[in-house]
């Protein structure tokens, strides 16, 4: 089992290691700052299982520009960095100008061309922002804690791979469980976004990378599929987006 999508802290061993106990076998940790991406290759040299996505998170694009991205370019050539990202755009928190956020998004946009790796999305009540940026890029796409159904259309008729986190278990997320229904199979993705997002079964607790497996569950039973045919699927297609 993988999680695809984790923010390791200082308790780096003791949260992998309650999720090789839970069948999470591999994860990508996932930098949001110039920083964290030094931090996350050095999580990924000192952990079997673990993988990086190097990227600046879009709520950092008021101080972040060129040259940060640049910083990430030579940190893409480790052999456990597999995508740029978290990058995109969050116009729910408004933490950056809109302005930079894009041009934050475009750079990073253009690095992952330029490395041949994927691209790690963020968006936030963007889509339409995002989607038109999105438009002329080539090269695979990862839509990060999906939350947005009206993306999945774009997501479809693009091959963009669709990753559900905790928040696909909630109660009242009948739309987001409908929109998993609606996902290839080949385009599947789980993730944890820990420390956030919490399964129902655990919700209120701080998230880490065992508890995917709820999300998994959810996902299976959603889709009306086996379990261990759904962890083989979104393994199989982990490796194929992140070339592991």
């Amino acid at each position: 089992m993988i999680d695809t999508h984790t923010h390791l802290g200082d308790d780096a061993a003791e949260v992998l290691a309650r999720a090789r106990a839970a069948g999470v076998e591999r994860v990508v940790a996932v930098a949001t700052t110039v920083q964290g991406a030094r931090d996350a290759l050095e999580l990924a040299d000192t952990y079997e299982g673990v993988f990086a996505c190097l990227g600046i998170h879009p709520h950092e694009a008021g101080g972040a520009g060129e040259a940060d991205v640049e910083q990430l370019r030579p940190l893409l050539e480790h052999p456990k960095a597999v995508a740029v990202g978290e990058t995109g755009l969050d116009y729910f928190r408004d933490y950056a100008p809109r302005d930079s956020q894009r041009r934050l998004f475009e750079l990073q946009l253009a690095l992952a061309r330029e490395t041949s790796k994927p691209v790690v999305i963020h968006t936030r009540a963007a889509d339409d922002d995002t989607v038109e940026v999105l438009r002329g890029h080539e090269g695979p796409v990862v839509l990060h804690c999906f939350s947005s159904p009206p993306l999945l259309e774009p997501a479809r008729d693009r091959g963009w791979y669709v990753s559900f986190a905790g928040n696909v278990t909630y109660k009242n997320a009948y739309d987001l469980r409908a929109a998993a229904r609606a996902v290839p199979a080949e385009l599947l993705l789980a993730e944890t976004d820990s420390p956030y997002l919490a399964p129902q079964a655990v919700r209120g607790r701080r998230n880490e990378s065992a508890n995917v497996i709820h999300t998994y569950h959810t996902l299976a039973e959603s889709r009306g599929v086996d379990l261990d045919d759904l962890v083989a699927q979104i393994d199989a297609n982990a490796a194929r987006v992140f070339a592991l």
